[in-house]
């Protein structure tokens, strides 16, 4: 793989013009180091598939991308985080799944997600979205075989099938103790524990939890737990996120999944942060967002990350 100057514009560069051998390289690459993380890393402790981040420094925290690679532009000029990580500052950079499909570049936001990860493995956290999801979890329609071909030719398919090994190894959840739990999509209403986050995948499909954490939504409608439109995961009300979030001593859920007009929503009495990091079609949301969270802040509310969220 060519050697990349440590700005944005170069990665960005990059990603526009590689070719799929050093694209399936790259993914092979990323997935051998999230296959090897465990125990202490950098102010990460990883157990399983749960990240959990030190009361410390600072969390950049994106929502889903779907492909749109001018939008992950902007949120990586924006928030310095390459700078910042290279001149020994501490902080982690999230994404909350949902790399690829809808938009036009879903390769190239791979590719410049997992350079990332290359480059910085204990300063970036990949958890897994739904279009991330194992065979029998996986959003339709999904367009990524066809993107892949379309953008490699043949090596398109090889492409596309390390990219789905690879989502093995993304991540269920998030946990910043007494303060949040970051996931793609929603709060397990059976949760018992932080275990729960961590073993979620080894459990699927006996248990719902996976498929609660990529899959479900907060509605304001219901106060337990209610059919999804979507046909996979539930709609949860308050009465569970207030539970699920006693059980793991935090306060608010930092979540993706559900394109937002303004980029950012907050639902159940302010416990609930969603981020929606794309825009336009074909969602057509006026704008994006992303979090830069100062994690020793200690916060009770979503109301209070407020102003730490930046529209685009």
């Amino acid at each position: 793989m060519p050697a990349l100057s440590l700005n944005p514009t170069s990665i960005i560069k990059e990603s526009l013009a590689v070719q799929g051998d050093a694209f399936i390289a790259l993914v092979e690459k990323a997935a051998a180091i999230l296959r090897g993380e465990s125990g202490r890393i950098g102010r990460q402790t990883v157990e399983d598939r749960l990240v959990r981040l030190d009361a410390s420094g600072e969390a950049i925290v994106v929502g889903d991308l779907h492909g749109d690679l001018q939008s992950l532009t902007t949120i990586l000029k924006s928030c310095g985080f390459m700078e910042k990580v290279t001149e020994g500052k501490d902080v982690v950079l999230v994404f909350l799944g949902d790399y690829g499909d809808r938009g036009a570049h879903s390769a190239e936001v791979y590719y410049v997600v997992l350079t990332l990860k290359r480059l910085f493995p204990a300063n970036v956290v990949l958890l897994r979205g739904n279009h991330e999801g194992p065979e029998d979890l996986l959003a339709s329609p999904h367009d990524l075989p066809m993107q892949f071909k379309h953008r490699f030719g043949t090596d398109g398919a090889e492409a596309y099938a390390k990219t789905r090994e690879l989502f093995a190894y993304l991540y269920n959840a998030v946990l910043v103790e007494e303060r949040c739990v970051m996931v793609h999509g929603g709060l397990p209403a059976d949760l018992s524990n932080s275990q729960d986050l961590a073993r979620a995948h080894l459990v699927h499909p006996e248990k719902r939890l996976l498929e609660d954490l990529l899959w479900s939504d907060p509605s304001e409608a219901v106060q337990d737990v209610a059919f999804s439109p979507r046909g996979a995961g539930q709609l949860f009300g308050k009465k569970i996120t207030t539970q699920v979030l006693e059980k793991l001593n935090v306060k608010v859920l930092i979540r993706g999944h559900e394109p937002c007009e303004e980029g950012v929503r907050i639902n159940h009495d302010g416990r609930v942060l969603t981020l929606f990091s794309m825009k336009g079609a074909p969602y057509f949301n006026e704008c994006g967002a992303y979090l830069d969270l100062p994690l020793s802040e200690k916060i009770e509310n979503a109301q209070q990350l407020l102003p730490w969220t930046h529209k685009f």
